[in-house]
């Protein structure tokens, strides 16, 4: 099954099909700005039974080169596979539309983005023959932004570089910041990048961070992943109340029965009692106070 991180890291650049020659300069590459760009169906199976398609194809039209098409690949993990399916997307790009053709791979970890990068030829090493070279992107060099202001010169870049750093500690920077930045923006606009950011980092501790930026900073969005946001919110707050109730209850039930045995409950093991948050353990006092000696015995198994 494609997982959100998957569709977020090349929907995002179907989504804003200029965002590839703004990335391309982390790139080391100078990409034309398009004056055009449409999206191509992503199926490449031929007449054979074995499927071949891409995640995300686009047709770019430029001033200064002319047409080409762009081929994005997300990759979450090492796959020996890959180059060979990669090379032949290339070749058959480039047989069908008769058009440059050029693979970006997007990725969210240090090893994967360097084995991506690394040039694999199809002939034997005398003769390489076809030799696939694809652009990455990933942790490595997406930029770190940190700066509401530069996240509101670009939206769409900020989220991006919040999802190829899923798993850096900085991601949480760039979230705090991509979400001031949203604070001003369209709902139109803002909404795809809610999304697409909340996919992109997957199941990663940074998803808790943008999910209560979300529901705190961007409350007026109306989209489905917001909603979704905000209800996952009000659960864990009502979880968190009933956890409360709980513990509430489970002290108040230890002290009920020390007392009615007559035991002597000191103010130091009142307010452990009644401090203590965690039903579990108030049950096993429970359990004890039925026929400890003391109050303070509660507590000696521990």
């Amino acid at each position: 099954m494609v997982s959100p991180p998957h569709e977020a890291m090349h929907r995002v650049f179907q989504h804003d099909p200029g965002l590839f020659s703004r990335v391309s300069r982390f790139l080391g590459v100078d990409i034309p700005k398009p004056i055009g760009a449409t999206a191509l169906p992503t199926d490449l199976t031929e007449a054979s039974p074995v499927e071949r398609r891409v995640d995300t194809l686009l047709r770019f039209e430029t001033a200064e080169q002319g047409p080409f098409l762009l081929a994005v690949e997300a990759q979450g993990k090492k796959d020996p596979d890959k180059p060979a399916s990669w090379a032949y997307y290339v070749s058959y790009l480039w047989t069908k539309y008769r058009l440059p053709a050029a693979l970006l791979v997007v990725c969210q970890d240090h090893a994967t983005a360097k084995w991506a990068q690394q040039p694999v030829a199809s002939g034997p090493a005398q003769l390489p023959t076809l030799t696939l070279r694809p652009l990455v992107v990933g942790p490595h060099n997406m930029p770190v932004i940190t700066d509401p202001d530069e996240a509101r010169a670009d939206l769409v870049l900020a989220s991006l570089a919040a999802i190829t750093h899923a798993a850096e500690p900085v991601v949480n920077a760039i979230l705090k910041a991509l979400s001031t930045a949203l604070r001003d923006a369209p709902e139109d606009i803002a909404a795809p990048i809610v999304e697409f950011t909340a996919h992109g980092l997957g199941n990663r501790p940074a998803r808790h961070l943008w999910r209560n930026l979300v529901a705190v900073d961007l409350s007026f969005y109306k989209s489905y992943i917001s909603e979704e946001i905000r209800d996952e919110g009000r659960e864990q707050g009502r979880e968190q109340g009933r956890e409360q109730g709980r513990a509430q209850q489970g002290a108040q039930d230890v002290l009920l029965v020390l007392e009615q045995r007559g035991l002597d409950v000191s103010d130091e093991v009142r307010t452990r009692i009644t401090e203590c948050g965690d039903p579990e353990v108030l049950r096993h006092w429970l359990a004890r106070a039925v026929t400890a000696a003391s109050a303070e015995a509660v507590f000696e198994s521990e």
